[in-house]
């Protein structure tokens, strides 16, 4: 027997049908789904220390399981000290198998260790059906060792779907497990 992404198998089972219903889809190829996750991780001091991208690359490395590239500066601009093509951040696409495995970390092992945490806003949807959420520290996810970071970043994630709203692609993330803030708060 093969090995299933337990994510995967949940929206293939449960939340497929359970959109269906709630859109009233008459064909399975409607339902809205998961294309890829992008992770982005700007480093700004990296212009004075260039060690800085290479710990950046090895931490998205761990926390992913796939390595990301660096992201470079498109134009010179002196007060910043920046030159056009310097390495200024990493970014990597997830898809498939490690795209479900990522965000399944992300919602049962990486936000509930997050300070104070009451759940994720709703208002990072961009009018397409993609959400992007900031994460303010690297050191939620438990693959980092804390005792080596260097310097505490943050990442955006963003989530992009087939939806064609944002309320259908909030109905997407929160059946896959994405906790989302109530309206309460």
């Amino acid at each position: 027997m093969s090995y299933q992404v337990r994510l995967k198998v949940k929206y293939n089972t449960e939340v497929v049908s359970a959109l269906k219903e709630k859109f009233g889809y008459k064909n399975v190829m409607e339902v809205p789904r998961l294309t890829k996750i992008c992770i982005n991780q700007g480093v700004g001091a990296a212009v004075s220390d260039k060690k800085l991208i290479d710990n950046a690359l090895g931490e998205i490395t761990q926390i992913t399981g796939q390595k990301p590239i660096a992201t470079l500066s498109r134009k010179a601009i002196s007060n910043f000290k920046l030159r056009e093509k310097m390495p200024i951040g990493v970014k990597v696409t997830l898809r498939n198998e490690r795209m479900y495995e990522f965000l399944d970390r992300l919602v049962a092992v990486a936000l509930p260790r997050v300070r104070d945490f009451k759940g994720i806003p709703a208002k990072g949807f961009d009018g397409r059906g993609n959400y992007t959420l900031g994460v303010t520290e690297q050191i939620i996810f438990p693959e980092i060792n804390i005792d080596k970071v260097n310097k505490i970043n943050g990442m955006h994630i963003t989530f992009v779907t087939t939806a064609r709203n944002d309320e259908e692609a909030k109905a997407l993330l929160a059946e896959l497990g994405l906790p989302f803030k109530s309206s309460k708060n």
